[in-house]
């Protein structure tokens, strides 16, 4: 396991992470920093504890709103794919009911074509 040191509100943490986690880690402790230190720029010295725990918080927040968003995106990846799905398969009989017609319309320019080869003669 790799190990790491993050800072928080002004003060080091070693932390350990899987083998090449250790950016994310830090990427993700310096995002977490930004939540503190925007709670003590609008409450001021209210404790790390309590400073920590409305930063949680805000996170979890933040996370609930993004889920609702994947949630209705996957929604709508859903319907998209069943109006795709149901405009293929009109498509495909579309395309089967046009080769009907196109293959009877050969058939009738054959067998007028016969006829008139018959007349000739």
């Amino acid at each position: 396991m790799a190990q790491v040191t993050v800072t928080i509100d002004g003060k080091a943490y070693r932390m350990a992470c899987d083998e090449g986690q250790e950016e994310h880690l830090i990427d993700l402790a310096q995002r977490f920093d930004r939540y503190v230190s925007h709670l003590k720029d609008s409450f001021g010295e209210i404790g790390d504890q309590r400073l920590t725990v409305m930063a949680g918080i805000m996170v979890m927040d933040e996370l609930a709103e993004l889920q609702k968003r994947v949630k209705g995106m996957e929604s709508e990846i859903m319907t998209l794919r069943k109006t795709r799905d149901d405009a293929l398969i009109k498509a495909d009989k579309n395309d089967a009911a046009l080769t009907g017609a196109l293959s009877g319309l050969a058939q009738r320019m054959e067998d007028l074509a016969l006829k008139l080869a018959v007349r000739k003669e």
